[in-house]
């Protein structure tokens, strides 16, 4: 028998999920900015030498599960830098304590804490705060998306060829090479090619019409889980190969029409390759 009180009850997790991500993206991003050392280096290195982790992402991934386990002790985490655990709630939350670590490395404004709430492994919360520019996205399933207090709206479909869109680079070699090729193909054929260097960011530019599309081999779940929300809530089409969700294999996000052309674009030049 259905339980007539499921929906509601629902409602109720999506608005406490939601408030939990939006003090911690807070917190995390108001200690991110205000206490960036000024001699901040690096602090480890990933999958190459220009793969980096600082100090300052570490102590961000510890004061986000620090709050979520005082918050909501019965949930399971998933973060970029080692955190993990199960839960039992069946909500999980997805963190990337700074996407954009170079960035802020070098003190360049684009950066974020990107934090996405999954129950039953359907993300339903995203939340993506970006101090530097003063604005904090987010978006619950089905409710739409915001930045602050403003709705957003991913663009029209412009023509293809008219279309600025985003894309980012891995850090092994060869990757690079690759996605460096698929670049110079598009490049003739689009209005222009940005490289912010955040794709929870870039995810978000689309929601919001800054950017008309944004393609990237290589996320990782904690990039893409927040911002991909986002953008679907802003009414862009996100989604992977032909008929394929978004994936590290290759994360599209766009406008319907646009969103086709260039999974087409991406596909004939074999974009998922290293």
């Amino acid at each position: 028998m259905t339980d007539p009180s499921a929906p509601e009850n629902h409602r109720t997790l999506k608005a406490e999920l939601l408030d939990v991500a939006l003090e911690a993206a807070a917190r995390a991003g108001a200690f991110l900015r205000d206490g960036r050392p000024a001699d901040l280096g690096v602090a480890a290195t990933k999958t190459s030498a220009v793969d980096v982790v600082t100090e300052m992402d570490i102590a961000s991934e510890k004061l986000i599960t620090d709050f979520l386990a005082e918050r909501r002790p019965d949930d399971g985490v998933l973060g970029e830098e080692g955190a993990s655990s199960e839960g039992s709630s069946g909500v999980e939350w997805v963190i990337d304590p700074i996407d954009g670590t170079v960035n802020y490395l070098y003190g360049r404004p684009d950066w974020s804490v990107s934090i996405a709430a999954r129950k039953d492994g359907e993300t339903v919360v995203g939340v993506v705060a970006a101090p530097m520019r003063g604005e904090t996205y987010r978006a619950v399933l089905g409710e739409g998306a915001y930045v602050n207090d403003r709705r957003a709206h991913a663009r029209v479909a412009p023509p293809f060829a008219q279309a600025l869109v985003g894309t980012g680079f891995g850090y092994l070699e060869a990757r690079r090479a690759r996605q460096a090729d698929v670049v110079r193909e598009l490049v003739p054929r689009v209005r222009d090619i940005r490289r912010g260097g955040s794709a929870a960011i870039d995810l978000c530019d689309v929601a919001l019409g800054r950017l008309d599309a944004y393609y990237e081999r290589g996320l990782n779940p904690w990039d893409y889980a927040a911002g991909d929300l986002i953008a679907r809530e802003a009414g862009a089409l996100t989604g992977g190969r032909p008929g394929r969700p978004v994936s590290p294999e290759l994360t599209i996000a766009a406008p319907p029409g646009l969103f086709e052309s260039l999974r087409d674009r991406l596909e004939e030049l074999g974009a998922w390759h290293d």
